[in-house]
C-alpha cells in the first residue's frame, strides 16, 4: 500500500512537502503522521521532507502500517462483496444493521463483520466507512483501508465528485415525474433522532425521478446533491410522499417491515489510480417483489 511520485525537472528547488501536498492533497494532520513515523522516502532512503529537491528521483509513500481497531469486535459475517482492492473495500449492506457498533449494536453491525473479514486478510487497519446508511436502508457502503483513501473521498464529498443514489417506494403518485425538492434540514426540536425541513436548516437538495408506478405507490430515484442526515425521507415526507413502511416519517406498512430506502449506485473516482468508478446493488428481495 505505497503511493509514489516521481520527481520531475520542474520540481527540483521544491520542497518534498510542496510535492506531497500539490501531487496527494493530504491534510497537514496526515503528513504529519507519516513524517513522525518515517513513512517518506526519497529514493528508498527516509527523508527529511523539509529538504529541497536537487536531483530527479522517486518520493515513496508507505501507507502500509499497522493500526489499533480493538475497539471493534471482529464477528464473522457473510459479507455481499461488490469490489475490493488494496484501497477499499465496497460492501452491499442489508436492512436491519448499522453501519457503526453502538449499545444495541455492539457486535453486530456492519463493521463488525468487515473488522473480522480484514482480520481473516490479515489486515490490520481501522475500520473506516467513507459513507453511511440508517440501520434499515439497504445498499452500498464504501470502508477505505487507510487513512488517505477516507480523507480523498470526504473530499470528494464536499466537491460533489462522490455521487450517490437511492431507490425508494413511495406513498401515492407524484404530481411531477421528475424535479428538485429544495427545503432546508435541520433537528427536530425535543428530537436526538428526528429530523425536519426547517427555514433555519442547512441546505438540502434532492433531484427525484419516478420511474415507475403501481396500485398507488410510485418508485422513485433520487439523487443526492446534498447528505443530511434523513434527506430523502425528510424530503419526501414534506413533499407529500413518504417512503413506504418508514415509521419515524410516515407510517407501518404490512408491504414491507422497513423503510422501502435501497443506496443503489455510488460514482466516484479512484483517489490513487483517478479511474472513474460506478458501483451498484441491485434491489433487495423486500422492495423487487413489489414491483
Amino acid at each position: 500500500m505505497e503511493l509514489k511520485y516521481v520527481i520531475k525537472e520542474d520540481d527540483i528547488n521544491k520542497t518534498i512537502n510542496e510535492m506531497l501536498l500539490n501531487k496527494f492533497n493530504f491534510s497537514n494532520r496526515l503528513l504529519t503522521k507519516l513524517i513522525k513515523n518515517k513513512r517518506i522516502y526519497l529514493n528508498n532512503n527516509v527523508i527529511d521532507t523539509r529538504f529541497k529537491a536537487n536531483s530527479l528521483g522517486i518520493i515513496t509513500i508507505d501507507l502500509d502500517f499497522n493500526e489499533d481497531s480493538l475497539n471493534i469486535i471482529p464477528t464473522k459475517m457473510d459479507l455481499d462483496i461488490i469490489y475490493e482492492d488494496e484501497w477499499m473495500l465496497v460492501v452491499n449492506k442489508p436492512a436491519g444493521i448499522p453501519v457503526h457498533p453502538s449499545r444495541l449494536h455492539y457486535e453486530d453491525s456492519l463493521s463488525n463483520g468487515v473488522k473480522y473479514y480484514f482480520d481473516s486478510i490479515g489486515l490490520n487497519k481501522k475500520i473506516r466507512p467513507v459513507n453511511r446508511l440508517d440501520l434499515d436502508t439497504s445498499g452500498i457502503v464504501i470502508f477505505a483501508k487507510s487513512e488517505y483513501i477516507q480523507e480523498q473521498f470526504s473530499i470528494q464529498m464536499s466537491k460533489d465528485i462522490f455521487k450517490k443514489e437511492y431507490l425508494c417506494i413511495v406513498d401515492g403518485y407524484l404530481n411531477k415525474k421528475s424535479g428538485i425538492i429544495n427545503f432546508p434540514i435541520s433537528r427536530k426540536e425535543g428530537s436526538i433522532i428526528e429530523r425536519t425541513v426547517n427555514i433555519s436548516g442547512k441546505p438540502s437538495i434532492t433531484l427525484f425521478t419516478v420511474l415507475k408506478e403501481f396500485d398507488n405507490y410510485s418508485l422513485v430515484n433520487c439523487k443526492l446533491q446534498t447528505g443530511r442526515t434523513h434527506q430523502i425521507r425528510v424530503h419526501m415526507n414534506h413533499f407529500g410522499h413518504p417512503i413506504l413502511g418508514d415509521t419515524l416519517y410516515g407510517k407501518k406498512s404490512n408491504l414491507i417491515n422497513r423503510q422501502a430506502l435501497h443506496s443503489y449506485k455510488i460514482e466516484c473516482v479512484h483517489p490513487v489510480t483517478k479511474e472513474k468508478l460506478i458501483f451498484t446493488a441491485k434491489l433487495p428481495d423486500d422492495m423487487e417483489y413489489l414491483l
